[in-house]
Parts: structure tokens; C-alpha cells; sequence
């Protein structure tokens, strides 16, 4: 019988390498790269569910969860605004080139507010791999597991998730603390961009833990 060749792996050119992507661009701090994406589901009538999650892609931190109907530019800013107030701007916020993300309006305020883009290759998920994970585990642990009966439900729970990811459930990547206890540390240590209120919580939250 003949043996085939053998078969070397073929490398797929530029698959992580784009120049905005995680591999290139990597958060160094909190508060130096946020990113964001969507996630797709429905209610128990059939009702399209979009549900946006915001990363701190060095603490880890779910920043915020949103679920409505529809989410687009304005909400996206909206949403942006609320967490700039609460924790300060970032330097970097990484996102795909979706027509939400790309909208001269939001790409005009958050220029405005001294934050730079970061838009990942077309087609390259893997770039974005902080909020792709996050969303796989979302999807696995919230989003197959429950049937939603309405918005305001669903809301509830996305924001039961947001917590429970924050606050209690430990992180290979961050030495197996949670992003709230790793976030406090940094604090601690002084590594912080996070204003002083936020700090004050977050060393709470570590004192607790221990």
C-alpha cells in the first residue's frame, strides 16, 4: 500500500497579527485597553435579545452587561459615558468594525475624550479574543442555560452574571483570583488608573476575600 506524503500544518498568514489585535496591542495596566462586541440572543416570545459586555482586558472585569432590543451608536456612547464618569476613560477601547462601533458620532466624543481605537482586521474574532472569551463563557454558563421571559428579566440577570463573574469566580490568568480581588491589588500596589472612590471599593472587596 502506498503511503501518503506526509501532511505539514499549513499557517494561516496574519491570524492574530493584525496591528490592532491582542498579540500587538496588549493592555499593560487597568484601564489601558477596554473592548467591547455583541452577543446575540432572544426572549421566550421570540424577541431579539442584544447584549454588549464591556472588558477591562487587564483586570478582566465585566465593566458592564447591557441587554436591550437593539443597541446601537447612541446606546453604545451612552453606556461609554456612564462608565468614563464611574472609573475614568481608557486609553484604548478595541472593538470589530461593526457600523455601532465605526459611527462617526461615537468615534468623534471618544477622540473628544482623549481615547484612541482600536478596530481588529474584518473577519478576525481572535483579535478581540478578551471580549470572544468572555462571551463564550457568558453564552455556556447564562445564555444557553436560560430562557428569558421577558427584557427586564433578562437585564436582571445579566446584571446577577456581570457580578458573579466579577466578585466570585476565580481567574487562571490572574493566579486564580477573581478580576475584582486582581483589580484591588493593583489598586494596592498602586498600578491603578481607577479613581480614588473606585479604589476605596475595591480594597474593600480585597479585604474581604482574604
Amino acid at each position: 500500500m502506498k503511503v501518503p506524503p506526509k501532511q505539514h500544518k499549513r499557517r494561516r498568514l496574519g491570524l492574530g497579527s493584525g496591528e490592532n489585535g491582542v498579540t500587538k496591542r496588549r493592555a499593560e495596566y487597568p484601564n489601558h485597553v477596554w473592548s467591547y462586541d455583541f452577543a446575540m440572543d432572544s426572549t421566550e416570545d421570540g424577541r431579539r435579545l442584544k447584549v454588549m459586555p464591556v472588558v477591562d482586558e487587564y483586570t478582566r472585569e465585566c465593566l458592564s452587561l447591557e441587554g436591550s432590543r437593539s443597541i446601537k451608536a447612541k446606546e453604545v456612547t451612552d453606556t461609554l459615558r456612564r462608565l468614563f464618569i464611574e472609573r475614568g476613560e481608557p486609553d484604548y477601547i478595541r472593538s470589530d468594525n461593526g457600523p455601532e462601533f465605526i459611527a462617526e458620532a461615537l468615534k468623534e466624543w471618544l477622540a473628544l475624550s482623549g481615547v484612541k481605537t482600536l478596530y481588529i482586521e474584518p473577519g478576525a474574532p481572535w483579535e478581540n479574543a478578551y471580549s470572544e472569551t468572555f462571551i463564550s463563557r457568558m453564552r455556556d454558563e447564562l445564555l444557553e442555560r436560560e430562557l428569558f421571559v421577558n427584557l427586564k428579566e433578562a437585564q436582571v440577570l445579566l446584571e446577577d452574571y456581570r457580578k458573579h463573574y466579577n466578585h466570585h469566580r476565580p481567574h487562571g490568568a490572574l493566579g486564580y483570583l477573581t478580576p475584582a480581588e486582581f483589580a484591588a491589588l493593583e489598586v494596592l500596589s498602586g498600578q491603578s488608573s481607577v479613581p480614588k472612590e473606585e479604589s476605596k471599593e475595591l480594597q474593600s472587596v480585597l479585604r474581604l476575600s482574604l
